[in-house]
């Protein structure tokens, strides 16, 4: 008897405690919470994940046009998802080995079905790293037209002229570094 006095009291006292606590089920956000505005994975804050292929890319100061071009076709958040994703990142050297004035007709508004062509041809869908891939293997591309990789002495290339010259691990794939820029080919 002297228990399920106990266990009556208990219950009145969780009783009694649950109605004074705040119910949020209205949907509405609480006066102290901030909100934030809407953004797709891009606009996701994270400091202590490994970084998405995105937030490397804005990250390095060797990749600013790469980031650039992506920003005008509109493919950040698309590289910000979970992937997998096999991205060949040219370097602003890269860029600016293309004919004087062509990274700024690709840039123009009008251009953006082109900008994104050219980019699709850098991106794979798909984690490939390195030491499971075969010299001469093809691999499709977002755009669907192949590139060719070629290993030879523990260097990678691809398409026979761009080198790789780093691999940088994502939390949504992997980046190859590469020394040019991948052009696709004709229709």
């Amino acid at each position: 008897m002297k228990n399920l006095k106990l266990l009556a009291a208990l219950l009145l006292t969780a009783g009694f405690l649950s109605c004074n606590q705040t119910d949020n089920t209205s949907g509405q956000q609480p006066a102290n919470e901030e909100t934030t505005e809407a953004g797709g994975q891009e606009a996701v804050s994270d400091d202590v994940s490994q970084k998405d292929i995105v937030k490397i890319a804005v990250g390095s100061a060797d990749h600013t046009t790469l980031v650039a071009a992506l920003k005008q076709a509109e493919y950040v958040n698309d590289l910000a998802n979970a992937g997998p994703f096999t991205v060949f990142a040219p370097t602003n050297a890269a860029f600016n080995k293309l004919p004087a004035g062509t990274v700024d007709d690709l840039l123009k508004p009008e251009n953006k079905e082109k900008l994104r062509e050219i980019l699709e041809y850098h991106v794979s869908v798909g984690g490939y790293k390195q030491e499971y891939l075969a010299d001469g293997q093809t691999i499709n591309q977002a755009n669907l037209k192949n590139i060719v990789v070629n290993l030879s002495d523990g260097k990678m290339t691809v398409n026979s002229t761009a080198n790789v010259l780093a691999t940088i691990p994502a939390s949504n794939g992997i980046i190859y570094v590469i020394d040019e820029v991948l052009m696709p080919p004709p229709q």
